[in-house]
C-alpha cells in the first residue's frame, strides 16, 4: 500500500514539476488562498511565533508579514517540487551564489567544510552548489519512517551530484569519508528544535531562551571541519542569492558554544531584515518555559 501511494504521489508531483513557472506560481496563489484563508493552516502558531519573536512591531505590521509568509511558503513548497525536473541552467539562473570564491578559498585549506543554514528563504535549491565547488556535497537530513517517501525525498534533494546523510549517521559518514581521503561540504539546517532531554544547551533566540541543536558545532570541533554560514536572500519571486559568511577555520580553537551563538546571531539578523521569509509554521519556541525542568 505504501508503494502504491508513493507512485501516485510521485506522478502527481512530477506533473506539477513540469509546469512553467508562471503557471506554477498561479497554482501557488491558489494553494495559498486555500491554506491561509480557508483551512487556516497553523495560523495560530504563526501569529504566536511572530508576536513572541517580533514584539516591537504593531499587530498590523505582523499581519502583513504573516500574509507575505504564507505566499512565500507556498512558493517554496512548489519550488521544491520543481526540483524534480528543473534543468541545471534554469536553477543556476534563479539561484545565484554571490561569492563562491569564499568556498573555494576554504577548500584550499584542505579540510572538509560545514555549511550552517537556517530555514529561511529557499534552502532546497542549495542542491545546485555541487556544480560550483570541488568538494563532494552532502545534505544532512532526518530520515523519514516511510521508506518510499524517504526515497522521494532523495529523488528531490539528491539531484545535481548532491548526496544525503541521515542525522543518525552523520558522524560515522564523515569519519568514513575522511578515512577514504574524501573531502566534503556538509550542509546542516541548524535552527531546528531538538527533542527535550537532560543536558541540552539553551540560548536566547529572538529574545527567548530556547534549546538549540549543537550537532554542527560538536561535529566540526570533533572532526576539525571549517564552518561557513549561508545567507540566502529572496530577490524576487523565484529568484534567490546566497552569500557565504565565514564562521571559523579553527573550530577546535573556538570556545564552547561560540559557533552556535554566532550562527544564531546571523539568523536573527536575517529575520529582522525580512521576517516574512523565515519558516514561521514550525514551533521554534514551544519549549521556552521548560528550561528549569530539564536543567
Amino acid at each position: 500500500m505504501g508503494y502504491i501511494a508513493y507512485v501516485f504521489v510521485y506522478i502527481f508531483l512530477w506533473m506539477i514539476s513540469i509546469l512553467p513557472f508562471p503557471i506554477l506560481y498561479l497554482l501557488s496563489d491558489i494553494i495559498c488562498f486555500i491554506l491561509y484563508r480557508i483551512i487556516r493552516y497553523r495560523v495560530k502558531a504563526v501569529r504566536y511565533n511572530l508576536a513572541l519573536a517580533l514584539p516591537y512591531l504593531t499587530d498590523k505590521e505582523r499581519k502583513q508579514i504573516e500574509k507575505k509568509f504564507y505566499s512565500h511558503m507556498c512558493d517554496m513548497f512548489l519550488e521544491m517540487v520543481k526540483t524534480l525536473t528543473i534543468s541545471e541552467n534554469e536553477i543556476k539562473k534563479r539561484y545565484k551564489f554571490t561569492n563562491i570564491e569564499v568556498v573555494k578559498e576554504f577548500e584550499k585549506k584542505g579540510k572538509s567544510i560545514v555549511l550552517m543554514l537556517p530555514h529561511y528563504a529557499n534552502w532546497e535549491w542549495m542542491v545546485i552548489l555541487g556544480k560550483y565547488i570541488s568538494f563532494k556535497g552532502f545534505g544532512i537530513y532526518k530520515k523519514l519512517a516511510n521508506k518510499h517517501f524517504d526515497k522521494l525525498t532523495h529523488d528531490i534533494r539528491a539531484r545535481f551530484d548532491a548526496a544525503l546523510i541521515s542525522t543518525r549517521e552523520t558522524t560515522l559518514a564523515i569519519k568514513t569519508n575522511q578515512g577514504k581521503g574524501l573531502q566534503g561540504t556538509y550542509l546542516f539546517l541548524s535552527d531546528q528544535t531538538p527533542n527535550l532531554r537532560k543536558g541540552l544547551h539553551w540560548e536566547p533566540f529572538m529574545g527567548v531562551e530556547v534549546p538549540v541543536h549543537m550537532g554542527a558545532e560538536a561535529i566540526a570541533k570533533k572532526l576539525d571541519l571549517n564552518i561557513l554560514y549561508i545567507k540566502v536572500q529572496k530577490i524576487k519571486r523565484g529568484y534567490y542569492e546566497a552569500t557565504f559568511i565565514p564562521i571559523t577555520d579553527n573550530p577546535k580553537g573556538e570556545e564552547k558554544y561560540k559557533i552556535t551563538r554566532t550562527f544564531l546571531d546571523l539568523v536573527e539578523a536575517q529575520i529582522k531584515e525580512q521576517p516574512e521569509y523565515y519558516f514561521w509554521t514550525h514551533k521554534r519556541w514551544k519549549h521556552q518555559d521548560k528550561k528549569e525542568a530539564f536543567d
